[in-house]
């Protein structure tokens, strides 16, 4: 008989990013599938910012791609049909339009923070209430009124989350946790970081999550005395 330990895996990523969305979907899918086999993970939300120097008012989603990656309107629309094929694929209604808009996440990546420190369990679910409301509802996620509703519907005290905006809790700690990453040579979201050693990149699909988290827990399986 043997007993697999579950999987420690850092899922580093940003709130505004779609392919982020994809990959959490597949990662969970895989889980999903592989549980009958004794594989599970203990999954935790790293912070990652694309856009660090946001402004408040956020910007115009069409520009910023044009901007960004020099991308024209047609390939943008393009793109934003192959994402929300793609994440219909796990189960989420991406509601992504040229008019939709990017905004600041450092707020939200402070409630996730917060969140894995008070109730760790839960921390997966605000995450994916923050990538609802920005995604499939078109919500400012930087306004603090929203991110405590957000954080209301996870589970969470609204007020303590209130308190939490309106103060500089967790700014030094998440500011670090960035910083920790990128000196571990993350560059880019989602990255899918799996015992502190495997690395996988990319809104991969399901099973590629699937035959990497195998093949990892199999050299994970111990026999017990």
């Amino acid at each position: 008989m043997t007993d697999k330990a579950p999987l420690k895996i850092d899922f580093v990523s940003d709130v505004m990013c779609p392919w982020c969305v994809i990959g959490l979907g597949g990662l969970n899918q895989a889980l999903n599938k592989l549980a009958p086999e004794g594989i599970c993970a203990e999954i935790t939300c790293q912070p990652f910012e694309l856009n660090p120097q946001m402004v408040a008012e956020g910007e115009n989603l069409g520009e910023h791609i044009q901007r960004k990656y020099g991308s024209t309107p047609e390939q943008s629309a393009a793109n934003r049909a192959m994402i929300r094929e793609r994440a219909a694929e796990v189960g989420f209604d991406m509601q992504m339009t040229e008019q939709s808009r990017i905004w600041n996440t450092f707020d939200a990546h402070r409630l996730l923070h917060w969140a894995h420190q008070v109730a760790p369990d839960r921390q997966l679910t605000l995450k994916m209430a923050l990538f609802k409301a920005h995604f499939t509802d078109g919500r400012n996620i930087s306004d603090a009124g929203i991110l405590t509703e957000i954080a209301e519907s996870a589970g969470f005290d609204r007020a303590e989350a209130a308190e939490i905006l309106a103060s500089s809790r967790y700014v030094n700690e998440v500011r670090t946790s960035e910083q920790l990453w990128q000196s571990r040579g993350i560059t880019s979201v989602p990255a899918v970081v799996i015992n502190d050693q495997y690395l996988i990149s990319g809104g991969q699909p399901a099973q590629v999550f699937e035959n990497a988290l195998r093949e990892i827990a199999s050299q994970k399986t111990v026999t017990p005395a």
